[in-house]
C-alpha cells in the first residue's frame, strides 16, 4: 500500500469514526438488553454467531463459515427466533446510525462551505454559473408542478410501533453529538437503552393483516414527522436563494392510499372518504396547534404597537371579548381564527378541536380565506417593525396553507381498465344499447363510446339491478364528486387507468365520468371534466404504443378542447415495475426513455395547437429492479425536454421510511427532487443523444429482452424454481399489506404483482430483476470480431462518460450487483425439491450474473463493485456480516416450514421466525421493494 492509499484509508476511517462509535454503542446496548431479557446463554449464542459471521464474511475464513453453518442448523425453534430478532434489530439500529452520520457529514460539508450534489445550494450555484437569472427561475417555478406520491405497498414490513420507537432512538442519537458532560451522555445512553428495551419487548410482526385504514395512518405519520414542517423549510431555503421574489406553491404531496383500488378489493368509496377525512383532520389539527402557539407568541399591545386597520377589523370580528386581551389585537384575532378552524374541523371531519377559548363558529369555506387572515397578520406585524416575528412560525404556517390547503395531499383514484370495461358493458347491456360490448373490435368500441359521450342522456336504467362490482365502481365515482365539493379542487385531481392498452380504455372512464357528474356537457360541445384521465402504460408493449394511443385519443373531435377547458394539463403515468418484470431492467429503462421522447414530440404539437401541458408521472419502485435508485440521478437521466418543470413520482414501501422518517433526511430528499427538476429543466441539453448512442442502446435492449425472456418465461421449470428458491410463498402469507400479492389466483409469473416478484428476489440475495439480461446483451452486441469488439466497446465507454441515461443505468446496475450474493443465494437453491432442476436453473442464473458483472467492469473500467461509491461500499461491507445469519436462518426455517405437518404446534413459531427474518433482511438491504 503506497502513502497516498494509506492516507486516503486513514482519512476515510477518521470520517467514519463517529458512525462506528454510534454502531458500537447501539450494538452494545442491544447486547446488554438481550443479556438482561433473554439470559447469558442467549447473549453468548448471538455473540458466537456474530463473530463467526464476521470472520467468514470479512476475513474469508472458510472454517468459520462451516462452523456457522453447523451452529445455525442445530438451533432450536426458540433459539432461532431469538437470533433472528437480534440480527434484525441490529439492522434497524445500523440504519439509524447511518442516517445520523449522513446528516452529520452533510452538516460538516456545509459548515466548511462545500456544496453537496443534489442540494438546492449547488443547483442555484450552477444556475448562476450558467447565467440563468432569478426571474427565469421564478417563472419556471410558477409553472412547475413537482409531487412525490406516497403509495401503499404489498411488502410493507414495518409496524408503526417499531417506527415510532426507532424515530425516538434516532432523535437521541442525533442529540448525543451536542452532549458535552459525562452526566448528560450517561443520561442520553439511559434513554436509548429504554427505547431499545421497548423495541425488544415489542412485537415486530402484525398479528392481523394490514387494513387500508392502517395504511392511511402509516402514511399520515410521515406528515407529522416530516412533511408538514420540512416542506415549508424547503420553500424558505428557495426564498433565501431568490430574495425579493414571491415563490409560487409549486410543490405538492400526492397519495394513492384509500383511492388505489387496482387489485385491492378492500378499497371502496368508504376508504376514499376515510382517506380524505383523515388527511383533512391531520392538516387542520396542525393549523390549530400553530394558531394556538402564535396566540402565545403575538402578545403585543396596541398601546405599544399600533396595528393596521385590517388587523383591527380582524380582531373586532373575533368572538373573544375577554377584558384581559382588550388591547391585544393579535391574540383576539387568533382566538377568532382558532374558533373558525375548529368549526371547519367539525364541518369537514366530524371531529372536535382539543381546546376552546371560545365556541367554534363560522367555518372557513376555503383554505384561501384562512390564508388571507394570516396575511393580514403578516402585513400588520411588518407595519410596526415586528417583521422578525413573521419568520419563526407565521411564515411556515402560511406556506403550509398554500401547499396543503384543507386537504393535505391530492388523492389519486386508480383502477384497472378491464374493470371499467366490465361496468360499461353491463350498463350498455341493461340499457339495450349493446348486448356484447366487450366483444366489439376497437374501432367499433371507439365509435360507440364517442356517440354516447355526445348524448346528454344517462345510461342507467332506473328499475334495473346491477352487479355488486358495477354498483361499487359507480359509488367511487359519485363519492369522488361529493368529496371534491367538500375538500376542494386539489383534493382529487387524477384518475389513473392501469393497463391502458387502447383509446377505448380512456373513453370508458370519460363515459363513467359523464354518468356520475364528473364530466359536464357533451364531448363535441364544451365538455369539462373534474378529474384528469391519466393512462398508465406498464408493459413493454404498452410503452411502445403510448404515443400512438395518445395521438389517436387527441385526434377524436372534442378531446383537445375538453382538456383545454378542464385545466390544459395531461398527466401520463409510466410503469417501471411491470415493464421490468415483462422485459428486464435494461429494456424497461430503454422503452421508458423512447416512450417519453415520443410523448414529448406529440405534446409539443398539442401545446402549439391547444396550449396543453404534459406531465409525466413516474411509477418508480424502491429497488433498481422496479425503477428505483437515487432520484436525483434518475431525474437528470430523463430525455431532453421531458421534465420541463413537471414531474410526479411514486414513493413506495420501505423507501418512504428510509427517505422520510427522519425530518432532516426527509427535507434533503425533498430538496433533491426540486434541485434535479430545476437542473433538468433549465440546464439540461435540449439536443437528443447522438444517433450512435441511440442505435447502440436499441441493439442492447433487443438482445437483453431476448435473454431475459428466454430465462424467465421460456426456461422449462423456471416458475417452479422461483416459487421454491425464494420466499414468495411466505411473503404472500405475511400480514404486510392490504393488497393480495397476485392479481389472480394462479402461479403464473405474468399474474404476480411486480412488487412481490422483486421483493422475493431481493430477499434471497439474487436481485435478478435489477440486472438479468444485460450481460448476454453486451456479449451479443460486442460480437466475436476483434475490430468490431474494440470499436463497440469504445462506443459503450463513451456512452458511459457522456450520456446521463446510460451512466445512471450502469450506476444502478453496479449497486444492485454489489448487494447481491450468489453464495447466499445458493443456499436457497437447496429448497427446490427437484434437485436437478434447481442446479440447472441456478447455473443459468449464475452464468448470466457473471456475464453482467464482467460486462459492467469492461465498460466502466472498475474491477470491483462500487469503486466509485466508497461510502456505499463500506456500508455494505460492514452490513453483510449481520445479514448473512438472517439469510441462513431464513433458509433453514423455510425448509422446516415447508416440510412441516398441519397442526404441528411448532409451526407457528417457525413461521414467525421466517417473517421476522424477512423484516430484518428488508431493513438491511434498505431499498428493497
Amino acid at each position: 500500500m503506497n502513502n497516498a492509499t494509506r492516507r486516503s484509508a486513514s482519512d476515510a476511517a477518521e470520517k467514519n469514526r463517529p458512525l462506528v462509535e454510534d454502531i458500537r454503542l447501539l450494538g452494545r446496548i442491544l447486547g446488554d438488553v438481550i443479556r438482561e431479557q433473554e439470559g447469558k446463554d442467549a447473549f453468548e449464542l448471538i455473540e458466537r454467531v456474530r463473530k463467526l459471521s464476521v470472520a467468514y464474511r470479512l476475513k474469508s475464513d472458510a472454517q468459520a463459515g462451516r462452523a456457522l453453518d453447523r451452529l445455525l442448523k442445530n438451533l432450536s425453534g426458540d433459539q432461532t427466533v431469538s437470533v433472528i430478532r437480534a440480527f434484525s434489530y441490529f439492522s434497524h439500529l445500523a440504519n439509524i446510525a447511518e442516517d445520523r452520520h449522513h446528516v452529520r457529514r452533510r452538516e460538516h460539508h456545509e459548515g466548511q462551505g462545500h456544496l453537496q450534489e443534489g442540494s438546492l445550494a449547488t443547483t442555484f450555484e450552477r444556475l448562476a454559473e450558467a447565467d440563468i437569472r432569478a426571474n427565469e427561475i421564478v417563472r419556471t417555478l410558477r409553472h412547475a408542478y413537482i409531487s412525490p406520491v406516497l403509495t401503499a405497498h404489498p411488502t410493507e414490513v414495518q409496524r408503526q410501533s417499531i417506527l415510532s420507537a426507532e424515530r425516538a432512538i434516532a432523535e437521541l442519537i442525533g442529540e448525543r453529538d451536542e452532549l458535552r458532560s459525562d452526566r448528560d451522555r450517561a443520561e442520553g445512553e439511559s434513554l436509548i437503552r429504554a427505547r431499545i428495551t421497548q423495541l425488544w419487548q415489542t412485537r415486530m410482526l402484525r398479528t392481523a393483516k394490514l387494513t387500508v385504514s392502517d395504511e392511511i395512518e402509516n402514511a399520515l405519520s410521515y406528515y407529522h414527522s416530516t412533511f408538514l414542517r420540512q416542506i415549508p423549510r424547503m420553500y424558505r431555503e428557495i426564498e433565501e436563494q431568490l430574495p425579493g421574489h414571491e415563490i409560487a406553491p409549486f410543490f405538492r404531496m400526492g397519495n394513492w392510499i384509500g383511492g388505489d383500488r387496482d387489485g385491492n378489493p378492500f378499497v371502496t368509496e368508504v376508504t376514499l372518504q376515510m382517506a380524505l377525512r383523515r388527511q383533512s383532520e391531520t392538516v387542520l389539527r396542525h393549523y390549530l396547534t400553530e394558531v394556538h402557539l402564535l396566540g402565545s407568541e403575538l402578545s403585543m399591545s396596541a398601546m405599544l404597537a399600533p396595528v393596521t386597520a385590517e388587523m383591527q377589523a380582524l380582531a373586532e370580528r373575533s368572538p373573544d371579548h375577554n377584558a384581559h386581551r382588550e388591547d391585544e389585537p393579535y391574540r383576539r384575532a387568533l382566538i377568532g381564527m382558532y374558533a373558525r378552524l375548529a368549526a371547519t374541523l367539525h364541518e369537514l371531519t366530524g371531529t372536535e378541536a382539543l381546546r376552546h377559548a371560545v365556541a367554534p363558529e363560522s367555518p372557513y369555506l376555503h383554505a384561501h380565506e384562512f390564508l388571507a387572515d394570516l396575511k393580514v397578520i403578516e402585513a400588520s406585524l411588518r407595519s410596526h417593525h415586528a417583521g422578525a416575528l413573521v419568520g419563526p412560525r407565521l411564515a411556515p404556517l402560511m406556506r403550509a396553507v398554500q401547499v396543503f390547503g384543507f386537504h393535505l395531499a391530492t388523492v389519486d383514484l386508480r383502477q384497472s381498465s378491464d374493470k371499467h370495461e366490465a361496468v360499461v358493458a353491463e350498463l350498455l347491456k341493461a340499457a339495450r344499447i349493446e348486448a356484447d360490448y366487450s366483444g366489439l373490435p376497437e374501432p367499433a368500441k371507439r365509435e360507440l363510446l364517442v356517440r354516447l359521450l355526445n348524448d346528454a342522456r344517462p345510461l342507467r336504467v332506473r328499475a334495473a339491478s346491477y352487479s355488486e362490482h358495477t354498483d361499487g365502481e359507480l359509488a367511487i365515482f359519485e363519492t369522488a364528486g361529493r368529496m371534491l365539493q367538500r375538500f376542494g379542487r386539489e383534493s382529487l385531481r387524477h384518475y389513473i387507468i392501469s393497463h391502458t392498452e387502447d383509446v377505448s380504455d380512456l373513453l370508458e372512464v370519460l363515459l363513467l365520468f359523464k354518468e356520475t357528474g364528473l364530466m359536464r356537457g357533451e364531448l363535441h360541445d364544451a365538455a369539462v371534466t373534474e378529474l384528469i384521465v391519466v393512462p398508465l402504460f406498464e408493459t413493454i408493449g404498452d410503452l411502445r404504443n403510448a404515443a400512438p394511443i395518445m395521438r389517436a385519443y387527441y385526434a377524436l373531435p372534442g378531446v383537445a378542447a375538453m382538456m383545454k377547458a378542464s385545466g390544459a394539463e395531461q398527466d401520463i403515468m409510466l410503469g417501471y415495475s411491470d415493464s421490468n418484470k415483462d422485459g428486464g431492467s435494461f429494456t424497461s429503462n430503454w422503452e421508458l426513455y423512447r416512450a417519453e421522447i415520443a410523448l414529448v414530440e406529440l405534446f409539443t404539437e398539442l401545446d402549439r395547437a391547444h396550449g396543453l401541458t404534459l406531465r409525466l408521472f413516474h411509477g418508480r419502485g424502491g429497488t433498481v429492479g422496479r425503477g428505483g435508485g437515487p432520484s436525483y440521478q434518475a431525474i437528470l437521466a430523463q430525455p431532453p425536454g421531458t421534465v420541463n418543470g413537471q414531474i410526479r413520482l411514486t414513493e413506495q414501501g420501505e423507501v418512504i421510511a428510509s427517505k422520510y422518517a427522519h425530518p432532516e433526511i426527509g427535507r434533503r430528499n425533498l430538496e433533491t427532487l426540486v434541485a434535479a427538476t430545476l437542473e433538468a429543466t433549465l440546464l439540461h441539453p435540449t439536443k437528443s443523444a447522438p444517433k450512435a448512442f441511440l442505435e447502440a442502446a436499441d441493439a442492447i435492449s433487443a438482445a437483453s429482452y431476448a435473454a431475459y425472456r428466454k430465462l424467465v418465461y421460456e426456461t422449462p421449470g423456471f416458475t417452479d424454481y422461483f416459487f421454491s428458491a425464494t420466499p414468495i410463498r411466505e411473503i404472500a402469507e405475511l400480514n404486510i399489506g392490504s393488497r393480495p400479492a397476485s392479481r389472480k389466483a394462479t402461479r403464473a409469473i405474468e399474474d404476480l404483482r411486480a412488487i412481490p416478484w422483486s421483493f422475493s428476489w431481493g430477499q434471497c440475495r439474487v436481485a435478478l430483476p435489477g440486472w438479468c439480461g444485460f450481460g448476454s446483451a453486451i456479449e451479443a452486441y460486442l460480437g466475436k470480431d476483434p475490430k468490431q469488439r474494440k470499436e463497440r466497446l469504445a462506443l459503450l465507454q463513451k456512452m458511459h462518460k457522456q450520456w446521463p441515461f446510460f451512466r445512471t443505468l450502469l450506476s444502478n446496475l453496479d449497486m444492485v450487483l454489489a448487494k447481491s450474493d450468489l453464495g447466499i443465494a445458493a443456499r436457497y437453491v437447496e429448497l427446490v425439491e427437484d434437485k436437478k432442476l434447481g442446479r440447472r436453473i441456478f447455473g443459468l442464473v449464475r452464468a448470466e450474473w457473471e456475464r453482467t458483472n464482467d460486462a459492467l467492469s469492461l465498460i466502466t473500467g472498475e474491477k470491483k463493485r462500487l469503486e466509485s461509491n466508497p461510502t456505499l461500499a463500506r456500508s455494505i461491507e460492514h452490513r453483510f456480516p449481520y445479514l448473512d445469519p438472517l439469510n441462513h436462518l431464513q433458509v433453514e426455517l423455510m425448509r422446516r416450514y415447508r416440510s412441516g405437518r398441519d397442526g404441528d404446534p411448532g409451526m407457528d413459531r417457525v413461521k414467525r421466525g421466517i417473517h421476522i427474518s424477512i423484516n430484518g433482511v428488508a431493513a438491511g438491504l434498505r431499498n428493497t421493494g
